[in-house]
């Protein structure tokens, strides 16, 4: 990923930025691939720049991060590539995101984290940063070479498709985590209460005859990674968080002074299990879509800063995998480019305010996985997105730039939108 360096300003925009305080209209001058001058609307002289972007009507904010993405390559590159996930990352007004482990081979190890590096530097359209196993292969049975990951560039680990049921692998886990200073990232379900479930356990799935997946397979496996925060002083952050008593744990966790962080998905936020009436496979994910009850605890919880960001889970797949009985069809959605359009619904709904919303995508992302993103601070690399909250926009085929077409969105109608992704100083997106 060759970032080219020009001078630009961004004028007129309202700048957003809960990293440094920013929240009103200025200009923006970008030089060198940084962010040079920041000041009121009309004071930095047009020539200092070689192009210009008129942002009135816009909100200015950090690149938007997405710590929970699958990028699939290596190995199962028919459903996604580095090259076409980062494309739809851009369209979506991310700058950086972060990869999961669950590629064929496994990162597992410095080679493959080395790899993705690599490959990302040649092929990528936004900044990538892998993610690393905790377990080798997946299979939760002996740690994976963090070190050596870690010495590669992985900024986590997870296991993420695959939960770490045994609580002393996922101690030393913790342990080995803390002492590189790097969290471990949770898909917190009890396989053992998973079982053979397809959708949320309730009235939905009995009236629909498919297998139910009770609330409680999340809220145990919470409540583990809560004790074992406790134990090892590791930083723990619990993905695509779901359930109302899941909330309580982290809640209590945070509230005790644990280094507990939480992210949830837009679809969580805004999907509930009676939306699968259509046997929908796009809607098959896991953790499932909730209940009416769990959609407004996390949405809340989202607003008051208990869940602390927003995260994707861009689970791209072909059409062999969803194209089967929803029994059979494998869990997963796209959300790099509608996540802007389906969580804006909440902000002019009034449930979350936008610089709280802003936060959940760019400051505190850029926290948890450490990297010096997510402000518009002067000296900051310009990672910057313009998004028009009231641009009218609907989802296609046509849009999409994902290599799999596997979202619930479809032909829906949005209200607001990224319309210029910048890197480093340069424009990627619009």
């Amino acid at each position: 990923m060759a970032i080219e360096k020009t001078s630009l300003i961004i004028k007129g925009g309202h700048l957003i930025d809960p990293g440094s305080g920013l929240n009103e209209t200025k200009d923006i001058l970008i030089e060198d691939g940084r962010i040079s001058a920041i000041d009121k609307p009309g004071s930095i002289p047009a020539n200092r720049a070689a192009k210009s972007i008129d942002a009135k009507g816009k909100w200015v904010v950090p690149g938007l991060i997405d710590v929970h993405v699958h990028l699939r390559e290596p190995g199962f590159e028919y459903k996604e590539t580095i090259s076409t996930g980062t494309q739809a990352a851009i369209a979506g007004g991310f700058t950086s995101v972060a990869c999961m482990a669950n590629t064929q081979p496994v990162n597992d190890s410095r080679h493959v984290t080395a790899f993705i590096r690599e490959r990302a530097k040649s092929h990528a359209a936004c900044r990538v940063f892998p993610i690393g196993a905790v377990s080798r292969g997946l299979r939760g049975e002996e740690l994976a070479e963090i070190g050596g990951m870690v010495e590669e560039g992985a900024v986590a680990i997870s296991d993420d498709g695959m939960p770490v049921m045994n609580s002393y692998l996922m101690r030393k886990a913790m342990d080995y985590a803390r002492a590189f200073s790097i969290p471990v990232i949770s898909h917190a379900e009890d396989l053992n209460l998973v079982g053979k479930g397809v959708m949320n356990e309730g009235i939905h799935s009995t009236r629909l005859g498919l297998r139910g997946i009770p609330a409680a397979s999340e809220e145990i496996l919470v409540a583990r990674e809560v004790a074992l925060a406790r134990l090892t002083g590791c930083r723990v952050h619990i993905a695509h968080l779901s359930t109302q008593v899941g909330i309580e744990h982290v809640r209590r966790a945070k509230e005790e002074g644990l280094h507990i962080t939480a992210e949830v998905t837009p679809h969580h936020l805004t999907l509930n299990d009676s939306h699968l009436e259509s046997y929908d496979t796009c809607l098959k994910m896991a953790p499932p879509l909730r209940s009416e009850v769990d959609v407004a605890a996390v949405t809340e919880a989202l607003a008051t800063g208990v869940i602390d960001m927003i995260a994707t889970d861009h689970a791209p797949h072909g059409l062999i995998d969803k194209a089967v009985e929803f029994d059979h069809a494998v869990c997963g959605v796209l959300g790099l480019q509608t996540a802007v359009g389906v969580t804006l619904d909440l902000v002019k709904s009034g449930k979350i305010s936008p610089l709280r919303w802003v936060e959940s995508l760019t400051y505190l992302p850029a926290k948890l996985i450490n990297v010096p993103h997510g402000t518009l601070a002067i000296g900051a690399d310009a990672d910057i997105t313009l998004i028009d909250p009231e641009l009218k926009w609907k989802w296609s085929e046509e849009d999409n730039r994902s290599k799999s077409a596997n979202s619930p969105f479809q032909n829906r109608e949005f209200t607001g939108k990224a319309t210029h992704t910048v890197l480093g100083g340069q424009i990627v997106y619009g």
